[in-house]
């Protein structure tokens, strides 16, 4: 009667432990930074010469890196998706 008497105040112990870092995890998990709000569309004007097109676009870090060809040498364009800023040209000679 004793083994009984101790598993059930031992298993009692565990459900309040448990329910007690359930609920802690709650309200940490509640009181955290917010998740950052997503973009939304930016127009973005990129002023390259007539005959340029876009040969693709990729992520590189925080940026985007728009390949363009046609209207001179082939070049990258890196612009901030988040202010639609061009950050930087990269001018790719053959």
């Amino acid at each position: 009667m004793r083994v009984l008497t101790a598993a059930t105040i031992a298993m009692g112990v565990l459900i309040l432990l448990g329910t007690t870092v359930l609920v802690v995890t709650i309200i940490h998990r509640a009181a955290g930074p917010a998740p950052a709000a997503p973009v939304g569309p930016i127009a973005l004007v990129l002023h390259e010469p007539a005959g340029t097109a876009i040969a693709g676009i990729a992520g590189a870090g925080g940026r985007l890196a728009i390949a363009l060809h046609g209207g001179g040498p082939d070049r990258v364009v890196l612009v901030d998706p988040r202010s639609g800023v061009v950050a930087g040209r990269i001018a790719l000679h053959p």
